[in-house]
């Protein structure tokens, strides 16, 4: 398996459904918030199986969509980007990436963060947006230690909870049962140093916690305010460039409530378009920064 110590290696960034996927650029864009820097970096990506993705589609609405947008073989490639905020006093980062031990084609952070000087020791704050394995397994390396050991950790108590109860791995699907030992595996590393919140909660100050479960049943994405500018880190209520903005009302494989998941899209992008918040996109074409718009009763991405 390629570890994080091996080289880095670039790739060309994809455009739409191909770009179900990105292309491997550690240091992918910066930008200004306020008197805060926000630097979007590269984890990898995954390789996700076309039939899990699209499952839950409508048999004549998924042909469509894969004819329009053709698809080599039976996977997809889906980019893993990582924000992080620092602000001169705290260095915050939204999520860890996968880890060593997920898939070889992620778990990159530890080149990413190098490309921008950036050294895990030097991470004050993680904030989650959910524990699935490209979120979390990054809390160690292949040693089994903490990466960032001078960190604070924040996670949902809901997805807290449901991901610590040792009776999870018994309730999730079969496939879905590594992604519970997994989970609970990491927490068990960082339990004594996360603190739970509730929706709506300002996490850390000038960062607000905003409910968007489904995906998980505590998925939350943060709004980043830095005086009258705010950015949105949204996790995995929104997925894909090609089907998420256009096709809000399909109903997910990889969430574990479609239905709910499909009302947590619908919100976020109505306000997203109606706030004309800039968002940062987990699984998005790679850097994953752009802003909504509302078009033909649905919504689209715009890049930048």
């Amino acid at each position: 398996m390629i570890t994080r110590r091996h080289l880095m290696v670039s790739a060309a960034a994809a455009g739409a459904v191909t770009s179900l996927a990105s292309g491997r650029s550690w240091a992918g864009a910066n930008m200004k918030l306020g008197s805060a820097q926000i630097d979007i970096v590269s984890d990898g990506h995954l390789q996700l199986p076309v039939s899990m993705v699209l499952d839950r589609v409508p048999d004549a609405e998924r042909k469509a969509f894969l004819e329009a947008n053709p698809i080599e073989g039976s996977t997809v490639k889906s980019p893993l980007n990582l924000t992080l905020l620092r602000d001169g006093e705290r260095t915050v980062l939204f999520d860890v990436g996968s880890g060593p031990n997920f898939m070889a084609s992620a778990g990159k952070i530890a080149e990413a963060l190098d490309a921008i000087g950036v050294a895990p020791d030097a991470v004050t704050h993680v904030l989650f947006t959910h524990a699935h394995p490209d979120h979390i397994w990054g809390v160690k390396d292949d040693f089994d230690e903490e990466v960032f050991s001078n960190a604070e950790y924040y996670m949902s108590e809901a997805e807290w909870d449901y991901w610590f109860d040792p009776e999870t791995v018994n309730k999730v699907p079969e496939e879905r049962q590594s992604f519970a030992v997994g989970a609970r595996n990491n927490m068990e590393v960082i339990k004594d140093k996360t603190t739970r919140f509730k929706p709506g909660a300002e996490v850390v100050p000038g960062i607000e916690a905003f409910d968007t479960s489904g995906h998980t049943p505590g998925h939350t994405s943060y709004v980043v305010h830095n005086g009258s500018e705010n950015v949105m880190v949204v996790g995995d209520v929104i997925t894909n460039a090609a089907y998420s903005f256009s096709n809000p009302e399909w109903e997910m494989g990889t969430d574990s409530d479609p239905v709910q998941g499909v009302k947590a899209r619908k919100a976020l992008l109505d306000r997203l378009a109606s706030d004309k918040t800039h968002m940062i996109g987990y699984h998005l074409p790679h850097p994953g920064l752009g802003y909504v718009e509302k078009k033909d009763g649905a919504y689209t991405y715009r890049a930048g």
